[in-house]
């Protein structure tokens, strides 16, 4: 009796979630109801040439809702990171030694990125906590910087280093924080422009746009930007980096075929 009894109890709990399923009963899943990202790039590749002097690209998309979502009383919040491709960088700083400014010391900082955009609806303190933020690594202050100090160097010193890194970056437009840069033009569609200064470097890059909403992360989505150089300056770049001795020699025999013309050109009777 015991047996059969626990057979009907399967059956009949088998049964009423097929009725209910059936019914529509059944609740749906948490991602049927979390909000989801749209995004888009104006132009997903760059191309530097010689009159190259910079470049602005529009970072924009919509945030849509499944119908069943519950409607939240906080405004939605974007930060929009632009990240360049990883270098390594020896910040060096100097000291008059016998009257003459030398290198006194340096930090070198591995896998950093070369460039490094973060535009915001709000203030980041405004939007997430720094926990989350740290998380997503998202603000000049959470970048990881990994440097090859040992354990034992001062850490008051590191920090002093990365201050200066960052403070060189910003001076050379390569690094920005802008708040306030996002804006929506609908309760749900957004846009952003992103300018690229004259000497962002090459290589592959990407755009993280992250959706928040009363300080909680909601989602987030990724793309990728190309930057390359093209034409005359594209042939150059790949032959100095392929083959450094022919690239070496072709700018020898150039410097020296420049002088000569300009001595043939300028010469005195």
């Amino acid at each position: 009796m015991t047996r059969l009894s626990s057979t009907l109890k399967k059956a009949m709990t088998a049964i009423g979630l097929l009725v209910g399923c059936a019914a529509g009963l059944v609740l749906p899943s948490v991602d049927a109801k979390a909000e989801t990202l749209v995004t888009a790039l104006s132009e997903p590749a760059i191309s530097i040439t010689s009159n190259f002097t910079g470049a602005d690209i529009v970072v924009f998309g919509t945030v849509e809702r499944d119908a069943v979502t519950v409607e939240r009383p906080d405004p939605y919040d974007i930060v929009v990171t632009v990240r360049g491709p990883k270098e390594t960088i020896v910040t060096r700083r100097k000291a008059r030694v016998f009257g003459v400014w030398v290198n006194n010391d340096a930090v070198r900082f591995i896998g950093i990125p070369s460039f490094y955009a973060l535009h915001s609806t709000r203030p980041l303190e405004e939007i997430a906590d720094p926990a989350v933020l740290s998380s997503r690594q998202i603000g000049g202050d959470y970048l990881p910087m990994r440097t090859d100090a040992s354990a034992q160097d001062d850490a008051q010193r590191v920090s002093e280093f990365r201050k200066a890194l960052l403070r060189l970056k910003l001076q050379e437009g390569l690094y920005a924080e802008r708040t306030g840069a996002v804006t929506f033009l609908s309760p749900s569609l957004f846009r952003t422009t992103v300018p690229l200064p004259a000497n962002v470097p090459v290589g592959n890059y990407e755009v993280e746009v992250t959706l928040f909403r009363g300080g909680a992360l909601l989602t987030s989505h990724s793309g990728s930007l190309k930057i390359g150089k093209a034409g005359f300056e594209q042939f150059t770049f790949e032959l100095a980096h392929t083959n450094p001795v022919i690239y070496g020699l072709a700018t020898v025999l150039m410097a020296l075929a420049t002088g000569w013309l300009a001595g043939v050109i300028f010469r005195r009777e």
